[in-house]
């Protein structure tokens, strides 16, 4: 009795121990949503939590293999395929991308992998370490080093990434502090070790240790806690907005986009209210409009403006010339907040359309380069662009020497008389090694990334008296958001008569939904996203945008290399055959037919989001989980069944062996647990006295017989069968 409470205690510990390495490794996913472009980490939190669970039920390797397989494709279609899950199709389509992967594994491409086989390696990972989690907490019970591994993974993703680890290190100390001790206290449950009575008594052990994590815990919490030494190495990720600085003093407002932008400066607090819901298939920034008058504390527009309509939505507005190449796309905007009455486009935008809510007139201002929409809907608005974005040749921009028009010059070199000379100075030494326009624009957006300047939304000064908005920050705070990043550089770009202006509208926000193949992917985008950057005008391809912001990344396509435009027009005008103008036309018509079915498809509200939306994956799943429990509930019985149908069909010395070590298996479950200290016989004669028979004892005499002379009765075949088929019913009955 003694030996059955302790080996149910040691179970009952050593599931708990189990259950603590679980949830550390969970504290290994968590952070994936924030550093990666994982779109949500619940699926793998899931699969994780059944692979745990499948090792801690011990299955045969082959049958642990198998059911966590099914569930890996299970999840793999799921995510990916629209296909039933009984059409076959999606099998092959899946093999197909295997191979190619395989292909770029060899060839050591990675970064052509796709998502499906990232997604799939992934999967493997956590199946892999549920096994060895489960060998290093419930078999070694050496727990020590994946505790110390995983706060050093958490420490370094909250110091080097936006990844906020604090609540994550407050669980990863408690359940540690509850899976050492249990560790601990499993190694005590030998012979040679202290009296177990106490043990048995959970509040003996159970009521201090709580005691202890709620105590340190309580300390970690209250004791003082010095100022961080070094500054972050990351800045901020998530977009500042121009809202920010349309108070004056010390205020503090929430981000957004903001018609102001006259007096820049202050602080701000996030905002993630959304404001526009985007389906496209490339990230890239959203433009709204630009400022051409610096002022020494703000941005205003030179002319009042001026909207004309665009008719039939076509968009006359011309960022860039026909020198630059382009990809045609076309996406689909969701407003939630019409508010701001503007459009949000990307480069390249040339045709806009309303596909839901009431007819919509775009208005275009040409020197600000705002569209202005007007309509009386009350609810949200849908459109459809169409845009060619823009590739940059960085050779070409290079190679940059037309003379500027005297428009242009004249307009976007513009600066207040008052600005300090040591602004001046400042872009005169940073370019003064660089002998074109691009790098000169170039050292000026790399500038800020290496000479203290530091991305902070926080105690941001607003200039007072006669303070110039960028003289302040690049020689005294040295802190700021976007605003004085990018009208820091615009204005040292003016000093050196390169025409440059400011632009405001969005990043391109947060991807919610990823999709694999044609369909495009969905982003959110918030107030926190509100954003402005740079414009620099090249005569020979028009205006290019520069990201100076610390933390952002310019979403511009850029390559090394010739345009390929000029070579292609002048073979346009070598076709002015009829045939050749009649396929163009035919084309064209193909062209729009596929994009008006596309743009229907693309309607949220014609999308499929509803994963359980197939039948037949919820049955899928419901069937698995029955199977397994069923297994799980009945295993002494299949088990047995299968060990029977052995002995009958082969009784040699290796199915022998395995039958008797399930009859120890069934007798260890009915409590009859054989004691360190007895022996094979000992034990065999108090099951026998248990049970009132002898089978016990004769099986055993086999048994030593084989195990320590290597000899096997095989005459005595069919009466070991009967043996033992008489035990096990004498046991399960």
């Amino acid at each position: 009795m003694k030996a059955l409470l302790k080996s149910k205690s040691t179970v009952i510990y050593t599931s708990l121990l189990y259950l603590c390495g679980c949830f550390l490794f969970l504290e290994w996913l968590y952070p994936l949503q924030d550093i990666t472009d994982t779109e949500s980490i619940s699926v793998f939190i899931f699969y994780a939590f059944f692979c745990f669970l499948t090792s801690f039920l011990q299955l045969k390797w082959w049958l642990s293999c198998l059911v966590k397989g099914i569930v890996l494709l299970f999840l793999i279609h799921w995510l990916y395929f629209d296909q039933s899950l009984l059409n076959l199709g999606w099998v092959a389509q899946l093999i197909k991308d295997f191979s190619i992967n395989m292909d770029a594994l060899i060839s050591r491409d990675l970064y052509t992998l796709t998502p499906v086989f990232r997604s799939f390696l992934f999967f493997i990972l956590i199946a892999l370490m549920s096994y060895l989690l489960h060998y290093w907490f419930v078999q070694m019970k050496r727990i020590f080093l994946f505790i110390l591994l995983t706060f050093i993974y958490i420490t370094v993703l909250d110091t080097f990434t936006t990844y906020d680890a604090a609540l994550s290190i407050v669980r990863a100390f408690i359940i540690s502090l509850v899976a050492l001790a249990i560790a601990n206290l499993l190694k005590e449950f030998n012979p040679a070790s202290i009296g177990f009575e106490w043990m048995r008594k959970i509040k003996s052990w159970l009521l201090p240790l709580l005691a202890i994590i709620a105590f340190s815990t309580l300390v970690g919490f209250v004791v003082p806690k010095i100022d961080p030494q070094w500054p972050d190495p990351v800045p901020f990720i998530y977009s500042a907005a121009e809202e920010a600085g349309g108070g004056f003093g010390n205020t503090i407002q929430k981000v957004g986009y903001g018609e102001d932008d006259s007096r820049l400066g202050g602080s701000f607090v996030q905002d993630n209210t959304p404001v526009f819901t985007a389906y496209v298939h490339d990230q890239h920034y959203w433009r709204i409009e630009t400022r051409d008058i610096y002022t020494g504390k703000g941005w205003e527009l030179s002319e009042k403006p001026d909207y004309k309509e665009q008719l039939n939505g076509h968009i006359e507005l011309e960022t860039y010339t026909d020198h630059v190449e382009t990809k045609e796309l076309t996406g689909i905007i969701e407003v939630q907040n019409k508010s701001i009455g503007k459009l949000m486009y990307p480069y390249g935008i040339n045709q806009a359309e309303v596909l839901t809510g009431a007819q919509t007139v775009f208005s275009l201002d040409s020197n600000s380069g705002a569209i202005q929409t007007e309509n009386d809907s009350t609810s949200d608005l849908i459109y459809q662009i169409q845009y060619d974005i823009p590739s940059f040749a960085i050779s070409q921009l290079k190679n940059s020497s037309e003379e500027y028009p005297k428009e242009i010059l004249d307009k976007y070199t513009q600066l207040p008389s008052t600005l300090p000379n040591r602004v001046v100075g400042l872009a005169e030494e940073i370019t003064a090694n660089e002998t074109n326009r691009y790098d000169k624009a170039k050292a000026i957006e790399q500038y800020f990334n290496q000479n203290g300047y530091e991305y902070k939304t926080e105690n941001i000064p607003v200039p007072q008296g006669n303070e110039d908005y960028v003289d302040q920050f690049l020689f005294d705070s040295k802190i700021g958001y976007c605003d004085n990043f990018s009208t820091s550089m615009v204005v040292m770009l003016r000093t050196l008569d390169i025409p440059a202006r400011w632009v405001k509208g969005f990043t391109s926000g947060d991807l919610i939904e990823s999709n694999f193949g044609s369909e495009p992917d969905k982003y959110q985008i918030t107030n926190a996203n509100a954003h402005s950057w740079v414009e620099v005008y090249f005569p020979e391809y028009g205006w290019v945008p520069f990201e100076p912001t610390q933390g952002f990344s310019n979403l511009s396509d850029f390559y090394f290399g010739e345009s390929q435009v000029d070579t292609e027009a002048d073979d346009d005008e070598l076709d002015t055959s009829a045939d050749s103008e009649e396929e163009k036309e035919q084309v064209t018509e193909k062209q729009e037919e596929e994009e008006a079915e596309t743009a229907f498809n693309l309607l949220p509200e014609n999308r499929d989001t509803n994963p359980f939306s197939n039948w037949s994956w919820l049955f899928l799943i419901v069937f698995v989980v029955i199977t397994i429990v069923f297994l799980y509930l009945f295993r002494n019985q299949w088990r047995t069944k299968l060990v029977s149908y052995k002995m009958d069909k082969t009784a040699d010395a290796k199915t022998f062996q395995e039958a008797y070590h399930h009859a120890m298996k069934l007798l260890q479950r009915k409590g009859l647990v054989k004691d360190p200290n007895q022996t094979l016989r000992e034990f065999a004669k108090m099951v026998d006295d248990h049970y009132g028979t002898s089978e016990m004892g004769k099986l055993t005499g086999y048994y030593e017989q084989l195990l320590y002379k290597n000899e096997f009765p095989k005459k005595h075949s069919v009466e070991l069968t009967k043996l033992w088929k008489d035990l096990i019913n004498h046991i399960m009955g």
